[in-house]
């Protein structure tokens, strides 16, 4: 007989702040073998709060250039 316990989130630990819920190893995006892709380095001085900033600009950049190929594309179907 199977329980619905099968089926509930796993319990997580919270933590105070958002800044002390990721360090830089453990960022969304991270791979285990890898860690994080950082080609130029960036991260090698920045502290927690700052990676987490730099993600934040990084995923708000992505946002923006996305509706902005969506705005090109409706323009040329438009004309």
């Amino acid at each position: 007989i199977a329980s619905a316990a099968a089926f509930a989130p796993a319990p997580t630990a919270r933590s105070a702040s958002a800044l002390s819920a990721f360090s830089k190893d453990t960022l969304p995006g991270a791979i285990a073998p890898t860690g994080l892709f950082d080609p130029l380095g960036f991260l090698e001085k920045a502290d927690d709060a700052t990676a987490l900033r730099y993600r934040e600009a990084e995923v708000t950049h992505g946002r923006v250039s996305m509706l902005a190929v969506i705005g090109f594309l409706v323009g040329e179907k438009v004309e």
